[in-house]
């Protein structure tokens, strides 16, 4: 070997020492962050206050800057800045429908992706956040439920969607100006990728910090979570989270939706049904929501309608009728409107709401059960669904 040869190292070879992430603020609940805040030198009589006051920067005034916390003294400051993190989900795109519907692709830890769909109406706007990175119920009507589950989100990244879309609309209050009670972003629903009781601690505590009134301030009343009939954790959403809560339910018979929601294999109508008769016992909801997606020849008939009110008898209830949204690969067609208006009748004349949703973002596929992420999506052909269900396609 010549001696004035340069050494080299293979830098595959060097071991490599993995510099750990700083704690993410955002995500703790106040516990937690007490917690972190006392491990990192904040005298314990201190710690409560000092929660409160960044609790109040992050969650109410959108700071992400430590140094911006202007009621924290310096070196408490750039202690904090050295020891924890504030940090979002990264936006990689956004889309704007026409009839002003926003979608955002939202990549989370891992590179994995996310769908956060806004949907602005005249009295309210509503955020659809998702709780997992893909799905494991599969129904076989869902776009997303043709994506496998890679993961649960964590508490920041279910918070984080809502922060993002608060920084899209602007709607973080300006120190010095009039305080405006008017609202962009008024409500959100769990009705995005995956079902949030199979992730039901993370979405509880995300749930609490966006409930909380020094922050982003968002009544229970303004929450809707939706679930696919999971129903030992029914009773706990009442008890440790308390809002409102709404049914992916979509069928009549057992025989059709274990077809439709396979989940009802596991805990079937009649199960289902009893653990939602308590609910707005426990939660003092005044009413259960039964979303109900419309499929020509599935389950559209009156026979339909008129057993699904007597399913719901003694359960305060909105029936949400949903017109399918259709996606590449669908091994079903949407009702005629004539069909959904009818079935819409028989349960309005029964006592019951029964408001048709609207369509929105479908020309970003935004709507309900369009969403999957980008990078993960590996559409399957009709033929194959159909395979799988034994539903014609």
């Amino acid at each position: 070997m010549d001696a004035k040869a340069p050494i080299t190292q293979d830098m595959l070879t060097i071991p490599r020492k993995d510099v750990p992430a700083r704690p993410n603020l955002i995500g703790m609940t106040r516990t937690q962050m007490r917690d972190a805040l006392i491990a990192a030198g904040t005298p314990e009589k201190q710690a409560k206050m000092r929660v409160g006051q960044i609790w109040q920067w992050i969650y109410y005034w959108g700071v992400r800057d430590f140094e911006a916390m202007t009621n924290l003294a310096k070196p408490y400051r750039a202690m904090l800045a050295e020891t924890f993190d504030i940090s979002l989900p990264e936006v990689v795109t956004k889309q704007v429908s026409d009839d002003g519907t926003r979608k955002y692709l939202v990549r989370i830890a891992g590179g994995h992706e996310v769908e956060v769909v806004y949907i602005p109406e005249t009295d309210r706007g509503t955020l659809c956040i998702s709780s997992q990175v893909g799905c494991t119920l599969t129904c076989t009507f869902c776009h997303t439920g043709t994506q496998k589950l890679v993961r649960n989100l964590t508490p920041a990244e279910i918070v984080g969607q809502i922060m993002i879309a608060r920084d899209d609309l602007g709607e973080w209050p300006v120190q010095g100006a009039p305080k405006d009670e008017t609202r962009l972003l008024s409500n959100i629903v769990l009705m995005g990728m995956g079902e949030p009781l199979y992730n039901f601690e993370n979405v509880r505590d995300a749930m609490k910090i966006a409930m909380d009134d020094q922050g982003i301030s968002l009544s229970r009343r303004r929450i809707t979570l939706s679930t696919s009939g999971v129903v030992p954790e029914i009773a706990r959403t009442a008890k440790e989270i308390g809002c409102q809560l709404a049914v992916s339910f979509h069928a009549t018979t057992d025989a059709v939706r274990d077809v439709l929601v396979p989940i009802n294999k596991r805990w079937n109508i009649d199960a289902l049904l009893d653990a939602l008769r308590e609910y707005p016992k426990v939660s003092n909801s005044e009413r259960i929501t039964f979303e109900y997606v419309m499929l020509d020849g599935v389950n559209d008939s009156d026979e339909d309608a008129r057993r699904l009110i007597k399913l719901i008898d003694g359960i305060p209830a909105k029936i949400n009728l949903i017109p399918f949204n259709e996606w590449p690969g669908a091994p079903y067609t949407r009702s005629s409107n004539n069909r959904i208006r009818k079935f819409a009748d028989i349960i309005y004349k029964a006592g019951y709401a029964s408001p048709i949703r609207t369509p929105r973002g479908e020309d970003i596929m935004a709507a309900c059960g369009q969403l999957k992420s980008a990078t993960e999506r590996a559409r399957k052909s009709r033929k194959q669904i159909a395979e799988e269900t034994g539903i014609p396609g």
